[in-house]
C-alpha cells in the first residue's frame, strides 16, 4: 500500500492540565495507513495525546493539523469526519440495540433535524460486518459481552467513516483472546479501509507484534520513535518502566519480544535479611514483601522455610519474583506483564500491608508504573506496621520516576521506616540463635 504523507502532524506540542504541560517538545507526523502505538508507564501521557488529536485539549504550545489544517480552526462535524475515538471504557447506559448504537455514528453526516436514512442504514450494517457484528444487530448493547461491545464501539467508531481512528487503551479491560480479536480487527481494517489507527496501549508485546511504528513516552517527552526493533530496547525499557529486561527477536516475525530478567539492573542488590526481619518484628510473624525484578526471590524463600506468613505484592505476571511466589504457593497481588499497578491491585496491596506485622521493600527499580508500592508501604507505616526499606543499590540509582520514588523514600525514612543497609551495618542473612531456637507456629497465632 502506498501511503500517503502528513495525514496527522504534531508540531512540537506541549499539553496538559491547568497549564501544566504533562508532555512538551512532542513532534509526530502521522501517514495514510499506518498503525501507530503509543506505549509507555502509566502517567506518561498516553491518554493525554489521544484527548490532544481529538481536540478534547487544546495544545499548550504548537499546533496539530489534519491534512494540513489546524484543528482547533474547523468545525466539530469537519473533526468528526475526519477522527473517530474509542475511548478506554464505554459504558452502555440505555437499553439501545447494537444497531441503534452503531447508527448513532452517523451523527457528523447529518443535517440538524434529519434522521438517519436508506445510505446512513447500508453504512451502518457494512460497519457491523466488518466487525463481525451482523449477528448480534438486534441485540441490546448492555447485553452482550465486554470483547462483544468494544467491536461495537469500533463499528460506530467507522460509521462516522473517518481517516483517523484513534484508540484509547482499547483492550485494557478484555482477556487476551478479546484482545487479540480487537487488534487484529485494527489491523484488517487499515489494509481493508486505508484507515490510520493512533492506540495506547500497555502491553508492550502486542504493540510490537501488530504496530508499524511505536511512541514511547517517559518523563514529559518521547524518548523513543520509531519500528518495534527501534524503539523496544533494554535501554528504552530501562529508562520508561525501571526495569531490566531482555529482548529478543522473535523467531517467527523477527519482532522484539520481552521478557523480566532475573538481575538487577545496577549493584548486586541486598536485601533486608532474615535476621533484620527477626529483629524488627519482635513476635510479629506475618510479613508483606513489596518486591520485583528478582530482588525478593531469595528472602521469600528464606521466609517461607522459616515458618512466616508471607504475602507479596504489586508483582507483575513472568517476573521472577511472582514465579518464586506462585512457586512456594504465598498470597500476592498480581498485574499483568509491563501493566502498571491498577487502583484495585493498589487497594489489595495495601490490604496485605497492614495485615502484616512486618513491611520489607526491597531494592526493587521504581518508574512511573509501580510507584503505588511505595505508597502501599506508606499506608501500612502509618498503621503501624514495622516497615524496613532495601536501599543497596541506593534509592538514587533505581530512581525512574523524575525524583518520585526518591521523594516518597525518604518520606518513609523520617515517618520511620528503617532503611538497610544504609542506616546500619549489613546484617548477616540468618536467623538470630534465638530466634532459630524457639520457632512459632505460625498456624497457632
Amino acid at each position: 500500500m502506498q501511503r500517503q504523507a502528513r495525514l496527522l502532524e504534531a508540531e512540537t506540542v506541549a499539553v496538559g492540565y491547568d497549564e501544566r504541560p504533562v508532555i512538551s517538545n512532542l513532534s509526530l507526523s502521522v501517514q495514510e495507513g499506518e498503525f501507530i502505538g503509543l506505549v509507555g508507564p502509566n502517567g506518561s501521557g498516553k491518554s493525554t495525546l489521544i484527548r490532544l488529536f481529538s481536540r478534547v485539549l487544546h495544545p499548550l504550545a504548537g499546533e496539530v493539523r489534519v491534512e494540513g489544517e489546524d484543528i482547533r480552526k474547523k468545525g466539530a462535524s469537519w473533526l468528526a469526519r475526519k477522527i473517530a475515538v474509542v475511548p478506554q471504557d464505554s459504558p452502555v447506559a440505555f437499553d439501545f440495540s447494537v444497531l441503534e448504537m452503531v447508527l448513532m455514528g452517523r451523527s457528523p453526516h447529518l443535517g440538524r433535524f434529519t434522521v438517519e436514512g436508506k445510505e446512513d442504514l447500508g453504512v451502518a450494517w457494512e460497519c457491523l460486518r466488518l466487525t463481525n457484528m451482523e449477528g448480534l444487530a438486534h441485540r441490546p448493547a448492555t447485553a452482550i459481552s465486554g470483547g462483544e461491545r468494544q467491536r461495537a464501539v469500533i463499528a460506530r467508531a467507522l460509521a462516522q467513516q473517518p481517516k483517523i481512528l484513534l484508540a484509547d487503551e482499547p483492550i485494557a479491560h478484555l482477556d487476551i483472546n478479546h484482545q487479540i480479536q480487537v487488534l487484529d480487527l485494527l489491523q484488517r481494517l487499515i489494509r481493508q479501509k486505508a484507515l490510520t489507527v493512533i492506540t495506547a496501549l500497555h502491553d508492550l508485546n502486542l504493540a510490537s507484534m501488530y504496530c508499524d511504528r511505536l511512541v514511547m513516552l517517559a518523563g514529559g517527552r518521547a524518548i523513543a520513535s520509531g519500528s518495534p526493533n527501534e524503539v523496544i530496547t533494554e535501554d528504552s525499557i530501562r529508562h520508561a518502566y525501571g526495569v531490566h529486561a531482555r529482548v529478543k527477536a522473535h523467531p517467527a516475525t523477527g519482532r522484539p519480544y520481552i521478557t523480566l530478567a532475573h538481575r538487577p539492573i545496577s549493584a548486586p542488590v541486598e536485601k533486608p535479611s532474615l535476621e533484620a526481619v527477626a529483629q524488627a518484628g519482635k513476635e510479629g510473624r506475618r510479613v508483606h514483601v513489596i518486591c520485583g525484578a528478582g530482588t525478593g526471590a531469595g528472602l521469600l524463600s528464606e521466609l517461607a522455610t522459616e515458618g512466616y506468613e508471607v504475602s507479596v505484592g504489586v508483582v507483575n505476571v513472568t517476573d521472577s519474583d511472582q514465579q518464586t511466589a506462585e512457586n512456594l504457593d504465598l498470597e500476592r497481588v498480581e498485574e499483568a506483564p509491563f501493566s502498571p499497578i491498577s487502583e484495585e491491585a493498589h487497594q489489595q496491596n495495601c490490604a496485605l500491608a497492614k495485615a502484616a506485622e512486618i513491611v520489607v521493600v526491597c531494592a526493587v527499580p521504581f518508574g512511573e508504573g509501580n510507584l503505588a508500592n511505595l505508597e502501599a508501604a506508606g499506608e501500612a507505616l502509618r498503621a503501624g506496621r514495622e516497615v524496613l526499606l532495601g536501599n543497596a543499590p541506593p534509592i538514587e540509582e533505581r530512581d525512574f520516576s523524575d525524583g518520585k520514588a526518591s521523594r516518597l523514600f525518604q518520606e518513609l525514612v523520617s515517618l520511620g521506616a528503617i532503611a538497610i543497609p544504609s542506616t546500619a551495618p549489613h546484617p548477616q542473612a540468618s536467623l538470630t540463635e534465638s530466634t532459630r531456637a524457639e520457632p512459632k507456629d505460625v498456624a497457632s497465632d
